[in-house]
């Protein structure tokens, strides 16, 4: 793979479902796959078929209707989980077995209960026999960021050997910094990958804050794939945000160049049914998909994107699919915002209309926390809209 290449591997329909109150129905799974496509993912891991009757119709009904992605089901390092989620993807043009197994001391000890050696048993054998269902073979070492290095290394060499062409990094309980995640992942292509035609995946969730950063930190470092979700929906304080990994790319190009598959333009699309399917939608101030994220009130930012948007906004909305930028009017809102919605209003105001006008909007601005149009026309001079009525 081209190393300026990265890969987008989509989770929603996954992990990003795992999180409570974000369970689709299988006509919502469908729909939701459709327009990730249409987005531009590379990958959609559609479910975890063992799991329930649900997941294994609808990673198969994805498998069904997806045409360019390619589509991934999770199993853990059991045959019946291998047998299962290969059932599932018969259907799929480009099918991917995924399979992980913890390698974390904890998780060893308290989850798993099994040592070393045989996690290391259970990674060849899983992968080895995945292999025999498809080609396409994902192996994830749980809980990496928390495991011995030298022992996660040794665990993907032999995932590798076993004939995994993705090798997962995840930091499952969001617990590394961007530097040492940063740092792994160099340690594992140097020690494992090497030469060999092997990505190096990474799959960041966002107890700390960090998901996308730490997600870019390990692309910068070797990583060719991430996995994400849309809005960042997902165990606990959620994944990595598909839509701030996608912006990121674009917007910083001169630290970044990197490439993929994205169609920008869909971003606020996809956000928008999402939220239209789950039981909430983004905060209101989230990067990229966020009701505020291209919203303006205070008096001096709204002069400068009126004069250049790009003074306070390094995206357009356009170029995210979202609506035009929002002048909001309220009581930190100056006279160029007033004025210029007054002007889409069809009033042109005169000089020493402004002033009194401007003083009776901060004044009732400091009263209500919205001021609605009829608000505006409330405060007008009779002349000005007698004025207005003439043109």
């Amino acid at each position: 793979m081209n190393e300026n290449r990265i890969e987008f591997f989509d989770t929603t329909l996954r992990d990003g479902e795992q999180s409570p109150g974000c369970s689709m129905n299988l006509d919502e799974k469908i729909e939701l796959a459709r327009q990730i496509e249409r987005l531009g993912v590379d990958i959609i891991e559609a479910g975890f078929p063992i799991a329930s009757e649900g997941d294994f119709r609808a990673v198969k009904a994805v498998s069904q209707i997806c045409e360019t992605a390619k589509i991934a089901a999770l199993c853990r390092t059991v045959d019946g989980d291998i047998s299962r989620a290969a059932e599932a993807l018969a259907p799929a043009h480009r099918p991917r077995i995924h399979t992980f197994v913890a390698t974390s001391d904890i998780h060893m000890e308290f989850k798993l209960k099994k040592t070393r050696e045989e996690v290391l048993e259970m990674t060849r054998n899983s992968v080895s026999r995945a292999r025999n269902y498809a080609e396409d073979v994902e192996f994830s070492a749980e809980d990496a960021t928390r495991s011995d290095p030298d022992f996660l290394c040794e665990v993907l060499q032999t995932a590798a050997d076993a004939g995994a062409s993705v090798l997962n990094i995840p930091d499952t309980v969001g617990y590394a910094l961007p530097n040492e995640f940063a740092d792994l992942v160099r340690t594992v292509k140097e020690k494992v990958v090497g030469t060999r035609d092997i990505s190096i995946s990474v799959h960041c969730h966002n107890d700390l804050g960090l998901a996308v950063a730490n997600s870019l930190a390990a692309i910068d470092a070797g990583a060719t794939q991430v996995e994400c979700t849309v809005n960042g929906i997902g165990e606990r304080a959620g994944n990595a945000s598909l839509e701030e990994l996608a912006m990121a790319f674009k917007v910083r190009q001169d630290q970044m160049p990197f490439r993929s598959n994205i169609d920008t333009s869909e971003l606020f699309p996809t956000s928008q049914l999402l939220s239209s399917m789950i039981s909430f939608g983004v905060q209101p101030n989230k990067a990229i998909v966020g009701r505020n994220a291209f919203a303006h009130e205070a008096g001096i930012h709204q002069h400068g994107v009126l004069s250049n948007p790009l003074c306070y906004e390094i995206m357009t909305p356009e170029s995210v699919g979202a609506p035009k930028t929002d002048i909001v009017l309220g009581k930190h809102s100056g006279r160029h915002a007033l004025i210029a919605r007054y002007s889409e209003l069809g009033f042109e105001l005169e000089s020493e209309e402004i002033t009194s006008i401007y003083e009776a909007f901060t004044t009732l601005a400091d009263k209500k926390k919205t001021i609605y149009d009829q608000d505006l026309l409330a405060l007008l001079p009779e002349t000005a809209g007698q004025a207005a009525i003439a043109a």
